[in-house]
C-alpha cells in the first residue's frame, strides 16, 4: 500500500533510498552466507581435514571484515536517508500548515498538531521508513534461505516449507487486527496531549478555584483511556508474536528430527543439518515479523495521511484582488453575523472608517466589539452584508495583501521563547533606528535598558510581566508601519499612566487609521478620538465625539458614569 503523501519522504532522496535498499539486500545475503560457513567448518571438523581448516580460517576472517564494512555502509546510508526524509517531510508539512488562513486554524485544536508532529512522527520513522528496509531485508532473507535449503536437500526443504505455510497463515490472520489498534492509539494520544495542554494552561485557574482533585481526575481518566488503548495494541502484537514463536518451535523440532534421520541414513552430512538450523532462523524470522511489519507500515501510512489532511484542510482562498498598502476607507454595510447559524452576534452593522482618523469602540462585555474587529481581519466569511476596503469587498481581497495593510494588537499576546528583539521584529530584519523608535513609542525602553535586546523571554513570555508582553505586541504593530492599526484591549495589562502615554503617542501618528477597542473610558483619552462607536447587544447604538455623546445622555452617558 502506498499513499501519494509519502512522496514527500523521497523528494530529492531517491538515490539514497535505492542505495540503502541495495545495501540491505547485500548485507542480508552476506548474513545468509554464515550458514554456508558453519556447514563447511563442521564438515571439515567431522572429516578431520587439517589441510582445509587453516585456509578456511582466513576465509572466515575475510567474511567477517566484509560483513562489518557492508553493515557500516548500510547503516550510514539508511540513517542519512531517514534524516533527510524526516527533515523535508516535517518542513514541507509545517510550511503547508503556515499557508492556512487564520479562520481555518482558529477552528482547529492545536494539540492535534502537537501530537502528530511528535508521537506520530516517531511512529512513522520507526514503522514506515525504517520498517520499509526491515521488510526488504526480511524478504531477502526468506527468499535466500529457501533457495539455499533447496540447494542442500530437496526432501528436507519441502517438509520445512510445508510446515512454514502453517506459520504464514497464523501470522497473517493475527496481523490484520493490529492496524486499527495502532490508529486508535494515535487518536487517544492526541486526546491525551489535548487534556494535558488544557490542564497546564489553566493551572492558575485550577489552583484559584481549588479544583486540583477534579483536574487530577480528568488527567487520570484520559491517561487510563490512552494506556488501555496501548495495552490492547501491545497485547495483540504480543499474541501475534507468541503464536508465531510457538509455531516456529514446532517447525524447528520437526525439521531437526527429519535432518537427524537423513544424516543417520547417509543422505546428508551433519554440516548440512547445522546449515538448515541456521537457515531456519533466516526463514522463521521473516515469517514471524513480516505480518507485523506490514501491518505497522500500513498504520504508519495512515498517520502520514492524517497529518497531511490536518495541514491541508483550510477554507478556500476566495480573494483575488490585491489591497494597496494605503487604504482610504473601510466600510461595513448591513453586516449581520453569528458564529453559529442560530446565534446572531452582530445585527445590521453600518459604520465607516476613514484614512488617518482615530476610532474608539466601547460597550459592555459581549456587545460584539471583538467580533466586529475579527471580521475586518477576514477570520470569518459567513457574514451577511458588505465589508469594503477602499471599495473592494473583503471576500475578494487576498489574505496576504490584507495582512500587509493591517497591524493588530490583541489582548491575548503571544510571546515566543526567544529574545526580545526577535519577538519585536518577528524574526525579520529592520534598521536599528526603526526598532528603537518602536521600542520608545511602545514603552519598552526601560525593559530593553535593563535586560538588553538579547534577553530571552521564555515560553510564552514567562520571564516577562503582562504589561511587558503587551508592550512587545504594541512594538510589533508599530514596527510593521501599516496604514491601519486594530487594537483590542491592547493596554488592559498596563497601569493607567503607561496606558495613557502609549495611546496618546499612537493617536498622534499621522495618516494612521486606528480602531481601538477599550474599556478604559478615560476622558483625556476619549476626547482625542475622532469618533466613538458605542455597541450594545451586537448593535451600534451611538456614534459621535466624546462631548456629543455625553450631551445626548443616552447609553454611552450611563456607561461612562459607571466605568469612569
Amino acid at each position: 500500500m502506498k499513499s501519494k503523501n509519502t512522496n514527500l519522504f523521497f523528494k530529492n532522496n531517491h538515490l539514497l533510498f535505492y542505495l540503502s535498499c541495495l545495501m540491505a539486500i547485500v548485507v542480508t545475503v552476506e548474513m545468509l552466507g554464515f550458514a554456508y560457513l558453519l556447514q563447511q567448518l563442521l564438515d571439515i571438523a567431522t572429516q578431520q581435514d587439517v589441510e582445509k581448516f587453516m585456509p578456511f580460517v582466513g576465509k572466515s576472517g575475510v567474511f567477517i571484515i566484509v560483513l562489518a564494512v557492508s553493515n557500516y555502509v548500510y547503516i550510514k546510508l539508511k540513517c542519512t536517508f531517514v534524516k533527510r526524509a524526516l527533515l523535508q517531510y516535517k518542513n514541507e508539512t509545517f510550511n503547508t500548515l503556515m499557508q492556512k488562513n487564520v479562520g481555518s486554524f482558529m477552528k482547529e485544536n492545536t494539540s492535534a498538531y502537537v501530537s502528530t508532529f511528535t508521537n506520530d512522527i516517531t511512529n512513522i520513522e520507526t514503522n514506515y521508513l525504517n520498517g520499509t528496509f526491515s521488510i526488504i531485508a526480511m524478504t531477502t532473507s526468506f527468499v535466500g534461505a529457501v533457495i539455499m535449503m533447496f540447494y542442500y536437500n530437496l526432501t528436507l526443504s519441502l517438509i520445512t516449507c510445508g510446515l512454514c505455510l502453517i506459520l504464514i497463515v497464523v501470522s497473517s490472520m493475527a496481523g490484520k487486527k493490529l492496524t486499527p489498534l495502532v490508529r486508535n492509539v494515535s487518536d487517544k494520544n492526541e486526546m491525551f496531549v489535548n487534556q494535558i495542554q488544557d490542564l497546564l494552561s489553566g493551572f492558575s485557574v485550577i489552583k484559584n478555584f481549588q479544583a486540583e482533585e477534579e483536574g487530577i481526575k480528568l488527567f487520570k481518566e484520559e491517561n487510563q483511556t490512552l494506556e488501555n488503548a496501548k495495552f490492547s495494541m501491545k497485547l495483540t502484537e504480543g499474541n501475534v508474536q507468541n503464536m508465531s514463536m510457538q509455531t516456529s518451535y514446532m517447525i524447528q523440532i520437526v525439521m531437526f528430527l527429519v535432518g537427524i534421520y537423513l544424516t543417520i541414513t547417509g543422505q546428508i552430512t551433519v554440516g548440512v543439518v547445522i546449515a538448515f538450523v541456521q537457515l531456519m532462523n533466516n526463514l522463521m524470522s521473516p515469517i514471524q515479523s513480516l505480518p507485523v511489519l506490514f501491518a505497522n507500515r500500513k498504520a504508519a501510512i495512515a498517520l502520514v495521511d492524517k497529518l497531511v489532511s490536518y495541514t491541508e484542510s483550510t477554507d478556500e482562498e476566495t480573494g483575488t484582488l490585491v489591497l494597496e498598502d494605503v487604504v482610504d476607507n473601510i466600510s461595513l454595510s448591513n453586516i449581520t453575523f453569528g458564529y453559529e447559524p442560530d446565534k446572531t452576534i452582530l445585527h445590521d452593522i453600518n459604520v465607516n472608517f476613514e484614512k488617518g482618523k482615530k476610532y474608539a469602540i466601547v460597550g459592555g462585555s459581549g456587545s460584539g466589539k471583538s467580533t466586529m474587529l475579527n471580521l475586518l481581519l477576514k477570520t470569518h466569511l459567513s457574514y451577511k452584508g458588505e465589508i469594503n476596503f477602499a471599495n473592494k469587498e473583503l471576500k475578494d481581497i487576498t489574505y496576504d495583501s490584507l495582512s500587509q495593510a493591517i497591524s493588530t494588537v490583541q489582548q491575548n499576546v503571544i510571546v515566543f521563547n526567544t529574545n526580545i528583539k526577535d519577538n519585536i521584529t518577528m524574526f525579520k530584519h529592520y534598521d536599528d533606528a526603526v526598532i528603537e523608535k518602536a521600542v520608545q513609542l511602545s514603552g519598552l525602553q526601560r525593559l530593553v535598558d535593563e535586560k538588553g535586546y538579547d534577553y530571552v523571554c521564555g515560553e510564552n513570555g514567562v520571564n516577562l510581566s503582562g504589561g511587558e508582553k503587551q508592550r512587545i505586541s504594541i512594538a510589533r504593530a508599530l514596527l510593521k508601519n501599516t496604514s491601519i492599526m486594530l487594537m483590542d484591549e491592547a493596554t488592559s495589562a498596563l497601569d493607567a499612566e503607561t496606558a495613557t502615554s502609549i495611546l496618546n503617542q499612537i493617536l498622534e501618528i499621522e495618516n494612521l487609521l486606528s480602531i481601538v477597542i477599550t474599556h478604559n473610558l478615560n476622558k483625556n483619552i476619549l476626547e482625542k478620538f475622532d469618533e466613538i462607536i458605542v455597541m450594545q447587544k451586537g448593535r451600534i447604538v451611538e456614534v459621535g465625539s466624546f462631548d456629543d455623546l455625553l450631551e445626548q445622555k443616552n447609553y454611552f452617558y450611563s456607561l461612562y458614569n459607571i466605568l469612569e
